[in-house]
C-alpha cells in the first residue's frame, strides 16, 4: 500500500509523517506537492502540520484553494483515506471536508507540549487498532488549535459517533483542566459523515517512534492500515 504526504509551503511535519509510515509502519510513502492533481497509485493521503502559506489570512484559508487540496476531496468523496493533522485538520475544516472551523487558542498563545487525549471511538478506519477510551500521550504544537462549532453540529457529532479523541487529564477524565487550547466539549479530532476523513490537533507522527519517548500516536497508522488490508477488527 502507499499513502501520500502532501507537501505546501510552509509544511514543516512533512518528512516527520513520511518516517512514521514508511520506517515505522513499514509502508511506502510518497511526498507529494501542492500543485499535483494527480493522486493515483495512493491508498491513503495525509496532511502535515505546519504553516502552509504562512497561515496568511488564517490557517488553512489559501491552501484550500491548491490543486492537490481539490484531488484531496475527490479523493476522500471516492471512498479514500484522508488524514489532517494540526495544520491539516485546519485544511480540512477551511476545505469543507470536516465542519467547524480552528481558532486561536484560549491564552492566544502557541502551545508546544504533551498531552493526553482518549480515544472516543474505535469504531472508524483510524481508531480500529485501539480501544474505546483508550488513553493515548501525544504531543501537540499549535496556536490556532481550539475547535469550534455550533451547537447544532456538536450535537451532530456526538449523536453520530463522529468525535475521534478528546483532551483528558492523566488519569483519562476529560475535564477542563486538561484543554490545552479551549476546544468546545474537549475536541481533539473529529470524523466526517463517511468516516473515511480524520483532522486530530495532536501529532501521532511524533508519538510513532520509541526514540521520541511515546509511541502511542502509532495506533492511528496501525488502524489505517488494518483498514487498507481489510483486517480491521
Amino acid at each position: 500500500m502507499k499513502f501520500g504526504v502532501v507537501l505546501f509551503p510552509g509544511s514543516n511535519c512533512d518528512h516527520d509523517a513520511y518516517y512514521a509510515v514508511q520506517a515505522n509502519l513499514g509502508e511506502d510513502a510518497a511526498l507529494i506537492w501542492h500543485e499535483s492533481e494527480d493522486l493515483s497509485g495512493l491508498d491513503a493521503v495525509l496532511l502535515p502540520g505546519g504553516f502552509s502559506y504562512g497561515d496568511y489570512l488564517r490557517p488553512g484559508a489559501i491552501a484550500r484553494f491548491s490543486p492537490v487540496v481539490t484531488a484531496v476531496k475527490k479523493f476522500a468523496r471516492s471512498g479514500g483515506l484522508v488524514i489532517g493533522i494540526c495544520n491539516g485538520f485546519q485544511v480540512l475544516v477551511e476545505s469543507g471536508l470536516l465542519p467547524g472551523a480552528l481558532i486561536r487558542n484560549r491564552n492566544l498563545r502557541f502551545v508546544c507540549k504533551t498531552v493526553h487525549i482518549k480515544v472516543v471511538t474505535s469504531d472508524s478506519p483510524f481508531t480500529n487498532a485501539s480501544k474505546t477510551n483508550q488513553p493515548l500521550a501525544i504531543p501537540i504544537a499549535h496556536g490556532d488549535g481550539c475547535y469550534y462549532a455550533d451547537k447544532m453540529t456538536l450535537r451532530q457529532l456526538e449523536n453520530e459517533d463522529r468525535v475521534a479523541f478528546r483532551y483528558c487529564d492523566t488519569v483519562n477524565r476529560v475535564v477542563e483542566e486538561a484543554n490545552p487550547n479551549g476546544s468546545l466539549d474537549n475536541i481533539a479530532g473529529i470524523l466526517n459523515e463517511e468516516r473515511n476523513v480524520l483532522g486530530m490537533m495532536p501529532h501521532p507522527e511524533r508519538a510513532s517512534d520509541s526514540a521520541m519517548g511515546s509511541t502511542d500516536g502509532l495506533v492511528v497508522f496501525q488502524s489505517m492500515k488494518a483498514t487498507l488490508m481489510g483486517t480491521a477488527r
